[in-house]
């Protein structure tokens, strides 16, 4: 609906969420999958520009009213690469436990450091986030975590493989689409532009 100003300008209308004040406001969770790919936290970024916009159109709605993001991290267990060498006795080499513990510690420190870039992003957007690391396949803790955080929308990042490599690869945004219990967002990254 447009307003007619006095002057004969014609003034533009601003979006408005429609809250009946008797109606309790379904708080909105959102689970956003992290890794160390660009892909992912344009997803992330996309998610609380757009999905969370009540905070900047009604400022008299508090965090807590609007919802909240989930971020969640998996990390691949570390394999217990064993060596064994081409000879007659068959030796075969288990490395020490402090290599394991110290590529297990890198893993953490890793983790951390991404899911502090994405707590980042979401404090400057005033969005409320909590995080969640996890140990296992991507694929699989992604949905059993959405189910069990009952998560409202699950927001995936694509990497872009080609069919190929998604093929050998697999895709994590595909497997979710098809396997989480709740609706999948994949967020594709724009393309760049070759000017």
């Amino acid at each position: 609906m447009e307003e007619t100003a006095s002057a004969g300008t014609v003034a533009q209308e601003q979006p408005a969420i429609l809250i009946n004040k008797n109606e309790k406001i379904k708080k909105l969770k959102v689970m956003v999958a992290i890794d160390d790919s660009d892909g992912s936290f344009y997803a992330l970024k996309w998610a609380v520009d757009h999905l969370f916009v009540a905070i900047g159109v009604a400022p008299e709605m508090s965090l807590e009213e609007v919802g909240m993001v989930v971020l969640v991290h998996v990390q691949q267990p570390s394999q217990h690469f064993t060596v064994v060498p081409v000879s007659p006795g068959g030796a075969v080499f288990y490395p020490p436990s402090s290599v394991v513990e110290s590529v297990r510690k890198a893993q953490e420190e890793s983790s951390a450091m991404l899911l502090s870039r994405a707590l980042q992003l979401c404090k400057d957007k005033m969005v409320k986030a909590e995080t969640l690391v996890l140990d296992g396949d991507p694929k699989d803790m992604i949905c059993h975590a959405a189910e069990q955080m009952h998560a409202d929308l699950l927001v995936v990042g694509s990497r872009g493989l080609g069919k190929i490599k998604r093929a050998f690869l697999g895709s994590v945004s595909d497997y979710c689409t098809h396997h989480a219990n709740c609706p999948v967002l994949i967020v594709r990254p724009p393309k760049e532009s070759s000017t």
